[in-house]
């Protein structure tokens, strides 16, 4: 017997806003898959607003309202069953945050719940990751994103600490994270991970996913730290038109692919890491799956 369901999850980050539509396949005895249906990105950067100016502006009230009403209509069209919104770093720290989750439910029907760092971190802990954490190693997990950087340490498949950051990608770009800010992660990382021996890093977020396919390598592979330092290195070496032109990046990840490679580079040197796994999954995948286990528990 197959049961087939279908779910979306909208990920409103400070940099782009997502929707991530998927058919959840069950089947008695095997393990349950969740296959990507669609995946739309439309680049806003809230947080260019908000880190910037504390409000989200007016042209960017109606392009999340025209965003949110497309969304609606494909979630139809796929015959979504059950969805979720997510806004984190740039729609919790506008002051007209609650205000701009409203007017979008009152204009287009979404409903948008504006989550805490530690709740995104646990939301994009219940993916796919016990997949890739074996039980005998150490992994520090790290999700940059345009707003906040979000940490968990791993040993022996137990959650030991997790906490998150408001360094991210646009706001390092518009130079508004402080020197003191950056020091502290940089404490955090070091002293949480100086008892455990052997730590690799987990990845995730739109940047590190851009590196790793560019690398060629295959998934499930990790990626040294010596490969990311020489790609950092090299994305500073060209001009954000020459990242367009000659390395073929999207105009609104040519720009803040650069402070997250640094992030990266600097976690696993703080970490003493050697490598690190991208799993290519993130806070949509992390939505439907906790829609799914809701679900179970509920039929349970």
């Amino acid at each position: 017997m197959i049961k087939q369901k279908t779910y979306a999850a909208i990920d409103i980050g400070s940099n782009a806003v997502r929707l991530l539509v998927s058919t959840i396949t069950e089947k008695e005895g095997m393990e349950t898959d969740f296959k990507k249906t669609s995946l739309v990105r439309v680049p806003i950067r809230l947080g260019s607003d908000v880190f910037l100016k504390q409000k989200i502006s007016d042209k960017n009230i109606q392009r999340m309202t025209d965003t949110m009403l497309a969304f609606n209509l494909l979630m139809k069209s796929h015959g979504v069953e059950k969805y979720k919104a997510c806004a984190t770093s740039a729609m919790r720290e506008a002051k007209n945050g609650e205000e701009v989750s409203q007017v979008v439910k009152e204009r287009t029907g979404v409903e948008i719940e504006i989550i805490d760092g530690s709740h995104e971190a646990a939301i994009i802990a219940a993916t796919d990751l016990h997949a890739l954490i074996q039980n005998d190693c150490n992994y520090l997990y790290v999700d940059v994103g345009g707003g906040s950087t979000e940490y968990t340490l791993y040993s022996n498949g137990k959650t030991i600490a997790s906490r998150s950051f408001k360094v991210g990608t646009v706001r390092m770009m518009e130079d508004l994270v402080e020197h003191r800010t950056w020091e502290e992660m940089q404490a955090w990382v070091k002293e949480t991970t100086k008892d455990y021996d052997d730590i690799d890093l987990i990845g995730s977020g739109g940047n590190i996913n851009n590196i790793f396919k560019t690398s060629g390598k295959k998934e499930g592979k990790p990626l040294s730290l010596k490969y990311l330092k020489d790609y950092n290195e090299m994305l500073n070496s060209y001009t954000y038109e020459e990242r367009i032109t000659e390395l073929g990046l999207k105009n609104d990840r040519a720009d803040v692919i650069i402070p997250a490679s640094k992030i990266y580079v600097n976690s696993m040197k703080w970490a003493r890491a050697h490598r690190i796994f991208v799993p290519k999954i993130g806070l949509a995948d992390g939505i439907i799956k906790s829609l799914h286990n809701k679900s179970k528990r509920k039929s349970s």
